[in-house]
């Protein structure tokens, strides 16, 4: 699928740092309880650290306790891509940038969590960028 934004490999390894490229273009995952965002409280919109899309905001975070930053909703409709991930011997749907394509992290339903979506995105803090409100 071509994207808003694509670049060659050798540009994305340029721009991103070793561990950022790792997640965001070889869909890795940051260790639990170590991202940046994962207790961030804090007010603002959360976007790709690819390429700037804005993807998640502060009123869609709540607290999951699984060790990662997790939403119910992506900001947009059309912000994120969802994909089947058949990896590590299971079935899980992947949550990437609709811009970029970058992995962000994984989408899970059904687990009864009192959100109005029952949807747990599972971002990787270091795939995000957050921009707090002003004010």
């Amino acid at each position: 699928m071509p994207y808003d934004v694509e670049k060659p490999d050798e540009q994305w390894r340029a721009e991103l740092s070793p561990s950022e490229y790792a997640v965001l273009r070889q869909a890795a995952t940051e260790p639990a309880f170590t991202g940046e965002y994962t207790d961030t409280r804090t007010e603002g919109v959360y976007s790709c650290r690819a390429c700037g899309a804005e993807l998640f905001t502060s009123g869609t975070k709540f607290e999951s306790h699984c060790g990662w930053p997790s939403f119910y909703d992506p900001k947009d409709t059309d912000a994120v891509e969802l994909v089947e991930d058949r990896s590590h011997g299971m079935v899980r749907t992947e949550v990437r940038c609709a811009r970029c394509g970058s992995h962000l992290g994984h989408v899970f339903e059904g687990e009864g969590y009192p959100t109005p979506t029952d949807q747990r995105y599972c971002i990787n803090s270091i795939s995000l960028r957050l921009q707090p409100t002003d004010g």
